[in-house]
């Protein structure tokens, strides 16, 4: 479909409106074919607000792309406050200090620093991001972020120079992972934009591609899907591994990125797309056999499951519930905790499955296990908040159960 010309609209719900014109459709119309209530068509084009997979839907619907319905819009337009500001000034020191005709301001180093040492802190600080201690990642995220600043102005040359610029970039990518984890994602991309300089600088091409997985996941998070995808899928064609002679790590770093690239297609109403490049990365879970590919502190782990679960995930997109549980139920469970850290986003598109198939005590349960052992992860989880809002709007009980007060409670919806 010809997509309209003229002035671009300044907000989702006005492009939404220009398009549903454009199709000929009535609200009620466009919202019968997204599966979604009148009321949702409404408030978005009176300038409201919505999930992406809502958006999702809509685009659908409309046969265009997510990503076309998404215009950017003054920061005018709504209001912000600054305690983000606040909270996150010493990592935006660290990140994005200001800068003099000489350069960035950096913290005067007495002591030559010890390369071993930073790395060893560095690795130290992704084990705690791992296990969910956020309160610990931002208390020396800022201090190691000026290390490794310090690290590559003090080894000017040499080996020594090369490995500190790998650290900062190991050290920046993971600034960025918390970072678009806790959602500021303009210092998230500052500090991922200059990993990726760092690692192209060193000619580390398995660091570009992890850091590159960051963006990708950071992209989506704005809903830049045709970014996400772009930068995913090129990425991936450069750092492709020869299989008969690639390392756990290649593979690792070249299935995520393809992973991501498949996420980003699939959400932008690509599934054509979606399918082909998750097609490339089976190949890098069947190359890996029964083994897992692990970088703690960039792309995390992945095998096989991996794949397995984005092809759920991009059925859950779709809109094809069932089809999500009996895939699921494929996948065998894992016995021991790190396992179950494993699968818990995929457990979240099982709970959201639940819920669309208005089965609110199998999501209640998932939702409450996972907030059992993995609070701090699930506090930032906006897709499990909404899916408990979805259990509470189509569950039948007018009492919640004890499982569902401990979520409300939780979630801050009581």
């Amino acid at each position: 479909m010809p997509e309209p010309t003229g002035t671009a609209p300044t907000h989702p719900g006005d492009r939404l409106k220009e398009l549903r014109l454009a199709s000929g459709l009535t609200q009620e119309r466009l919202a019968e074919q997204a599966g979604l209530s009148i009321g949702v068509v409404k408030k978005l084009e009176r300038g409201g607000t919505a999930r992406l997979d809502t958006y999702h839907a809509l685009a659908r619907a409309l046969h265009v792309r997510t990503s076309v319905l998404f215009d950017p819009g003054g920061p005018h337009s709504t209001t912000r406050g600054d305690d983000d500001n606040i909270d996150l000034m010493p990592l935006r020191q660290a990140i994005a200090p200001p800068v003099t005709y000489t350069g960035r301001l950096t913290p005067t180093v007495g002591v030559e620093p010890d390369l071993k040492r930073l790395r060893s802190t560095a690795a130290e600080v992704a084990t705690a991001y791992h296990r969910d201690n956020y309160g610990h990642v931002a208390t020396f995220l800022p201090s190691l972020v000026h290390a490794a600043h310090a690290a590559v102005t003090h080894f000017d040359n040499g080996p020594e120079h090369a490995d500190a610029i790998g650290i900062r970039s190991d050290v920046l990518q993971m600034a960025g992972r918390y970072l678009t984890q806790v959602r500021a994602y303009d210092l998230a991309q500052t500090a991922l934009r200059d990993a990726i300089g760092d690692a192209t600088r060193i000619g580390d091409m398995n660091s570009v591609a992890a850091a590159v997985y960051q963006q990708g996941w950071l992209l989506m998070r704005q809903g830049r899907l045709d970014e996400a995808e772009q930068v995913s899928v090129t990425t991936a064609d450069a750092v492709e591994p020869r299989i008969s002679q690639a390392t756990r790590h290649s593979l690792g770093a070249w299935g995520k990125l393809l992973v991501h690239g498949s996420a980003a297609a699939a959400r932008n109403n690509r599934p054509q797309e979606a399918r082909e490049i998750l097609r490339l990365g089976r190949t890098a879970g069947t190359a890996l056999g029964g083994r897992q590919a692990v970088a703690e502190s960039s792309w995390g782990r992945f095998d096989w499951r991996t794949v397995a679960f984005q092809g759920i995930e991009n059925q859950l997109v779709a809109e094809k519930p069932d089809r999500v549980l009996r895939l699921s139920q494929r996948v065998p469970a894992s016995p021991d905790r790190k396992g179950r850290l494993f699968m818990r986003r995929h457990l979240l598109d099982v709970a959201q499955a639940h819920a669309m198939l208005r089965q609110p005590d199998e999501a209640t349960d998932i939702l409450w296990a996972l907030q059992d052992e993995t609070p701090e992860w699930l506090r930032h989880q906006r897709m499990a908040a909404d899916t408990f809002h979805d259990v509470l709007e189509k569950s039948r009980r007018r009492r919640l159960t004890s499982k569902q007060r401990d979520l409300a409670a939780f979630f801050g919806t009581q």
